[in-house]
């Protein structure tokens, strides 16, 4: 499987507290966003630099500043709207599309719902979603974004079942999966074990 698993203290604690049942939706909110902003500096670690002129209040310097492609967020509606907040952030310029899928009861296959997406040219895309359980909409999400002529994509989930990554990896081998934890395996009902539960229904307080 190619995944990379964001083992930093910090987010392993948080991912620990996230996964109690009896944490509320206000603190598992909060601990989302936190744990995505952490998640951030590692899958931004590859941006490009380029030298500037700095005048400090002592000095004239070379400075560095992030140069070449824009970024674009993209939410999996519902959940990934929780992780939205702690990229931003990290990256206020960064622009904000959402792609909404549902699976169709007979053929279980995600199916478009929504599509709004900023200018994509010179743009570098993380998908979000906190959970990648079977693959499925995380891998037509991709489809989506590749069919609109994006190719420089990333997919950030908190969560993830080796089905899941093993799906991302067979149909789009191109595109880095990074996740603060890679769980044992999925139940019949197709969540994450040990997982945190439906992760929409905690962050809104929904059933």
């Amino acid at each position: 499987m190619q995944v990379q698993v964001i083992d930093h203290p910090l987010i392993q604690h948080k991912v620990t507290l996230m996964r109690k049942q009896e944490t509320g939706s206000k603190d598992f909110r909060n601990l989302l966003e936190e744990i995505t902003m952490l998640m951030g500096y590692e899958i931004t670690r590859d941006l490009p630099l380029e030298d500037i002129d700095v005048e400090t209040p002592v000095a004239t310097m070379k400075g560095k500043q992030i140069s070449g492609r824009k970024i674009g967020i993209v939410p999996v509606l519902r959940a990934g709207l929780g992780m939205v907040q702690g990229l931003l952030d990290l990256m206020p310029t960064a622009k904000v599309g959402h792609i909404g899928l549902y699976r169709d009861p007979k053929t279980l296959k995600p199916v478009e719902y929504y599509c709004k997406l900023p200018d994509v040219k010179n743009r570098d895309f993380i998908i979000v979603d906190p959970m990648l359980a079977t693959g499925g909409s995380a891998s037509a999400a991709i489809s989506l974004l590749k069919e609109k002529g994006i190719h420089h994509i990333k997919l950030m989930c908190l969560v993830a079942a080796p089905q899941g990554v093993k799906k991302v990896n067979t149909d789009h081998p191109d595109v880095k999966i990074y996740v603060a934890a890679l769980d044992d395996t999925l139940n019949e009902h197709g969540y994450i074990v040990p997982g945190l539960g439906d992760a929409g229904d905690r962050i809104f307080g929904t059933k």
